[in-house]
């Protein structure tokens, strides 16, 4: 029986990983050449903190984020979380999630995501300080998940998550899906984790700026006139991402837990790069964390992250959990992260 499942757990992550290399196989980099970027945006201060690191990570419920496989493995039977984070250039970011387990049937999660710009003046050639009028940028995801451990060391997961994007009098919408599994070894119960993200559709904008009156031959005084015609929109990729991911307690003591964990990601749209992360627990209440982003990548803006946090429990289920982090973006501002949980 343990031979099987543990064939079945590599079978599914070489499917996965087949998938992703399908997808993902390129000759250049292609930056800039995805849309809905918004959903590359971390969730989870606690994540986030340990640099992204969390394709093997399990115990909350940003796991619906990083890999829908370990939602399975929440530490209490329910949780419901939000993630506020003012991210670049003022630009707002909030991410809301939930799961509940199941008895029989499995954990199931809800997850939104929403990102939004200030609104701000529309300026032309003529009217360089603007013409009266007013535009804004939106974002929107949300996704319905279903986790499953089909023994008590193979777990598996899937999100399908419908996303949409909005300028001014234009969007664009498409819907996708996150699959995931983690695996525990035996030896020291180190955890294996692979993810793919945003496996979907491409997306177009449409909308009423794209239609305008044509003048095929070029003057009023002949031909048809005043023609109602569109521009043409190309539809684009959303940014695909393949993770697969080491993590195992380094250190465990009566009052101290030191957990490491290490990510190797492949994005359609840039070179791979590696995460790390380090989390040290004080009686599983207080946490410190550190970690770092986007090894191995050039030029990359992203570095060091860290943070902390704590875990109020009232009881055995029932606890609130607080967390902070603090990422480094080089030459851009730092991002700070903060999420409130409530455990059930």
């Amino acid at each position: 029986m343990k031979t099987s499942i543990r064939l079945c757990a590599m079978i599914i992550v070489f499917a996965i990983a087949q998938i992703a290399n399908a997808q993902l196989s390129r000759t250049t980099t292609k930056v800039g050449t995805t849309v809905a970027q918004f959903l590359k945006i971390g969730a989870g201060a606690r994540s986030v903190a340990m640099g992204g690191s969390a394709a093997a990570m399990e115990g909350d419920v940003y796991s619906i984020y990083w890999n829908p496989g370990s939602l399975a493995r929440m530490k209490t039977p329910g949780e419901a979380s939000f993630n506020h984070t003012q991210w670049l250039a003022d630009v707002d970011y909030n991410y809301v999630a939930s799961g509940l387990t199941i008895d029989g049937f499995g954990t199931v999660g809800l997850s939104v995501t929403s990102l939004s710009v200030p609104e701000d003046i529309v300026r032309t050639e003529i009217n360089p300080e603007g013409d009266g009028r007013r535009w804004s940028y939106g974002a929107f995801a949300m996704g319905l998940s279903f986790a499953r451990s089909l023994t008590d060391r193979f777990s598996i997961g899937i999100t399908a998550k419908y996303i949409r994007e909005g300028i001014w009098n234009m969007s664009a919408s498409g819907f996708a899906f996150d699959i995931g599994t983690i695996y525990t070894t035996t030896f020291n119960d180190l955890k294996i984790g692979a993810s793919i993200s945003n496996f979907g559709t491409k997306m177009r904008l449409d909308g009423q700026d794209i239609s305008f009156n044509n003048f095929p031959n070029g003057g009023q005084g002949s031909g048809p006139q005043n023609v109602q015609s569109l521009y043409k929109t190309e539809a684009y990729d959303i940014p695909l991402q393949f993770r697969i991911g080491l993590a195992m307690d380094v250190m465990r003591m009566d009052m101290i837990r030191a957990t490491a964990s290490v990510d190797a990601t492949h994005p359609n749209d840039n070179v791979e790069y590696v995460n790390s992360g380090l989390e040290i627990a004080f009686d599983e209440m207080f946490f410190g964390r550190v970690g770092y982003n986007q090894l191995l990548m050039d030029n990359s803006e992203r570095g060091l992250t860290w943070g902390a946090g704590f875990y109020i429990q009232v009881n055995n289920v029932n606890g609130i959990k607080v967390d902070y982090a603090f990422a480094d973006h080089g030459r851009l501002n730092d991002v700070q992260y903060f999420s409130v949980s409530i455990t059930y």
